[in-house]
């Protein structure tokens, strides 16, 4: 690098953690306001890496770059253009998914693919190549992003898509952020008649009836079941089936065909403090779940996006509620051929172990995206949230990561915050190309996180 270096007060030393609040590292952080600024720190900045941050949504240490330089991003989003013929929307990387459906879904536009949380920048769903429940049906968000602008460790902005620098538009959709900084992009809004959908509940009693309704409702637009992780014997697997479609104006009851795209805002009440680290254990758990799926029987109901998509979103800081230690995500995927038999050892092994899950979610892929590191690949995944409680719980997660590996399945990493280099390889076959573009695009690993360090992604510093 050649200039006149950052200033050192242009930076600080910050303890930072990912939502799950676990691992909390000591990074430099810088807060550009402007192109300029950002360009001159990723050309200047004395630190041995950087890496950029959007809204700090994954849970373990994919925003993270312990000892090395964190660009957070959010002081970098604006709206920049919307086209209401063909519903493409320009934006700069660090708006938010929730930008994105205040200002458009009034207008009759929605996000198509989404996580479950409206709480992440359009440049971490890239980095992330994020899914929904409707992976099955219109895959990640790679098939929704039309082109973007990467920055790249040499300073050059490159403009990537499926015809212009297509090897660094497929490596940095679920790339990490380990390409460059992606500063903005143009994306595909799909229009919608109403902001609600139709759901439909359902209880399957176990795995096996579980996987067979999954499979047989890819029909529907978005399908998800809540698991009830600490069930065992007859009832291991059981759930709550949730499909869901788009509604029509005539689906609405009469009172909203007036504004069918206004909905009540979800007020924010917020957890004001870390709730002691017990409070989500075994028997709370135990009972969560039983209530939950009792209260859940076949019915009908009309609900608007926020609450189907949503529901954590309505509890500012929710991730509190798991204590000053945090919370390990933990989301895996098998092949359809094996998940039956890969889910079944992973559930009886929580179940045995006594690891209790707020939310575990089980939903269909369908065919993978070209993303180099893209998770979603044809089968079915389940997303776990476990308390951290030590080495102990360390220890169940590396079991669950070894029965993934036998039954051809991976992690993934924007949830991941611990497993082993040799078993990511395992994983992820293509990537070995992943480092050929990343040593083409930052020969001298400017771009670094601590995930990636950790992972094999790039050498140790």
């Amino acid at each position: 690098m050649t200039g006149a270096p950052v200033r050192e007060s242009r930076w600080q030393t910050l303890a930072l953690s990912g939502w799950g609040r676990y691992p909390l590292e000591t990074c430099d952080v810088y807060r550009p306001e402007r192109r300029d600024e950002l360009l001159d720190i990723v050309a200047h900045a004395p630190q041995g890496s950087l890496l950029a941050r959007g809204l700090g949504r994954s849970y373990g240490d994919a925003a993270l770059n312990q000892a090395g330089g964190v660009i957070l991003t959010e002081r970098m989003g604006r709206l920049l253009s919307f086209d209401s013929e063909t519903g493409v929307l320009r934006c700069e990387a660090a708006v938010s998914l929730a930008e994105v459906i205040d200002v458009f879904l009034p207008r009759g536009f929605f996000f198509p693919v989404t996580p479950g949380t409206k709480f992440i920048s359009i440049g971490g769903a890239i980095a992330a190549d994020v899914h929904g429940k409707n992976h099955h049906r219109d895959g990640s968000i790679a098939s929704l992003v039309l082109d973007f602008e990467l920055l790249t460790a040499a300073g050059e902005i490159l403009h990537c898509s499926r015809e212009q620098n297509v090897d660094a538009f497929w490596a940095t959709l679920g790339g990490m952020g380990l390409t460059g900084v992606v500063l903005e992009a143009s994306l595909q809004l799909r229009p919608v008649e109403t902001a609600y959908l139709v759901v439909e509940y359902e209880r399957a009693r176990d795995l096996e009836t579980t996987l067979a309704r999954i499979e047989d409702d890819k029909d529907d637009a978005y399908t998800v079941a809540w698991i009830d992780c600490l069930a065992r014997g007859r009832s291991l697997g059981r759930s709550v089936l949730m499909r869901a479609n788009p509604a029509t104006l005539e689906d609405l009851p009469e009172k909203r065909r007036a504004e069918p795209r206004a909905w009540r805002r979800l007020r924010r009440p917020s957890v004001p403090f870390l709730l002691p680290s017990a409070t989500l254990n075994s028997l709370t758990m135990r009972l969560f779940n039983e209530a939950f799926y009792l209260a859940h029987g076949p019915r009908r109901v009309v609900t608007d996006y926020d609450r189907f998509f949503y529901p954590l979103d309505a509890i500012g800081h929710w991730n509190r509620a798991y204590g000053s230690r945090g919370v390990l995500q933990y989301q895996l995927q098998l092949p359809a051929e094996t998940s039956s038999q890969g889910l079944s050892e992973v559930l009886e092994t929580l179940a045995h172990q006594r690891r209790a899950s707020f939310l575990s979610v089980l939903k269909s892929f369908g065919p993978q995206s070209d993303g180099l590191l893209s998770f979603p690949r044809p089968g079915q995944t389940l997303s776990l949230d476990l308390p951290f409680t030590g080495p102990d719980v360390l220890a169940v997660l590396d079991e669950l990561d070894r029965i993934v590996v036998r039954h051809g399945g991976r992690v993934y990493l924007a949830k991941d915050a611990r497993v082993a280099p040799d078993l990511f390889a395992q994983m992820y076959p293509r990537l070995g190309r992943f480092r050929e573009i990343k040593a083409r695009l930052d020969p001298e690993q400017r771009f670094a996180s601590s995930l990636a360090r950790r992972v094999g992604l790039v050498a140790p510093e």
